[in-house]
């Protein structure tokens, strides 16, 4: 197991270490914290480190072992519980090594996110969708995305037929992504056609909305081929929030349902989630793969997810890319319901 410091020998070096170090994660055993260990100010050192701080609870956790488990990026624990700071999983060693392997291939997206994540929640969406969009394009110009870009093939054809269909039948628009050739990747001509549909919802609240994939998937994340494809990060940046697909269901999601199927991947989850009720069938497998890519979810996962289940699972999603099934979905709120 990657070495886990005892939470005295966390604080001592907590007090006299800088906050800037050259190892990119940190593991705490926080199965002994005693209660006075627990103060707003041992959690802002804690939470302030430009690391990415990883919670262990081998055993049954204390009062005071979950309230420090806030200021960690992701806490894992070998016993189910409901606390959102929590990651439940079968064996500690096997998904700390995860962690620490996904971090020290991609840190700087990974401690990027952990230190966006504590931020979102906080913020309204709009700001926070700003915030997301912004390093975002920070890491496009990166050197770890770069090293994945340039280990990419070439590109394929577009295809021309509309990305979306839309249809209005009795006051209810229903949206369906229709690219399932491509598993319903998701491209700028969807992003666009996503945005003027929900557009129409906007100006008329009578309206309820369906959003569904076409084909065996939702939707098989962001497209490939167009990644790195913008003319500079800056320009990319503008044109992501001036034409946001997760605020445009944001002002909507009251009268939006969305329903999964298949793959949900990256923006195949982030976007769906900004809905008032997700409706998944059991066949549903969620990932967050953009950390493998050196980037972080940029379609609103940041916001849309952890207003959903959480700035912790949320980590623990983007940090590992591993793969949520429907009834795990369900059970930590990220899906509404489960039906086939």
């Amino acid at each position: 197991m990657a070495a886990v410091l005892a939470v005295k020998e966390l604080f001592d070096r907590l007090n006299v270490s800088p906050l800037i170090t050259t190892e990119p994660w940190l593991a705490v055993d926080l199965s002994t914290v005693p209660p006075a260990a627990v103060d707003e100010a041992a959690m802002t050192l804690l939470a302030e480190r430009t690391q990415v701080i990883i919670g262990v609870l081998p055993e049954a956790p204390t009062e005071a072992a979950v309230s420090l488990a806030r200021a960690c990026t992701v806490t894992l624990s070998a016993q189910p519980l409901a606390e959102r700071q929590i990651v439940a999983v079968h064996d500690i060693t096997t998904a700390l090594r995860a962690l620490t392997t996904a971090v020290h291939a991609s840190p700087v997206a990974a401690i990027s996110l952990s230190r966006l994540l504590r931020l979102q929640s906080r913020l309204p969406v709009r700001d926070a969708l700003v915030a997301e969009s912004a390093l975002y394009s920070v890491l496009l110009a990166g050197g770890e995305f770069t090293s994945w870009l340039e280990s990419r093939r070439g590109r394929r054809p577009q295809e021309t037929a509309d990305p979306v269909e839309v249809k209005l039948e009795t006051r209810t628009l229903r949206i369906t992504l229709s690219r399932p050739a491509r598993r319903n990747a998701f491209n700028a001509a969807m992003r666009e056609a996503l945005c003027d549909a929900l557009a129409v919802a906007a100006g008329d609240p009578s309206l309820r909305v369906e959003l569904r994939g076409g084909g065996p998937d939702f939707c098989a994340g962001g497209d490939l081929d167009e990644f790195g494809t913008s003319l500079d990060p800056a320009s990319a940046h503008l044109l992501r929030t001036a034409r946001s697909a997760g605020l445009a269901l944001h002002r909507v999601a009251d009268r939006t349902t969305a329903y999964l199927q298949g793959n949900c991947i990256g923006a195949g989850i982030e976007l769906p989630a900004f809905a008032g009720r997700v409706v998944a069938r059991p066949d549903v497998r969620i990932r967050l793969p953009e950390l493998s890519m050196g980037l972080i979810p940029g379609a609103g996962g940041t916001v849309s997810l952890t207003r959903r289940i959480g700035p912790w699972r949320t980590a623990w999603l983007a940090l590992t890319g591993a793969t949520l099934t429907a009834s795990e979905a369900l059970g930590w709120g990220l899906v509404d319901e489960v039906r086939p």
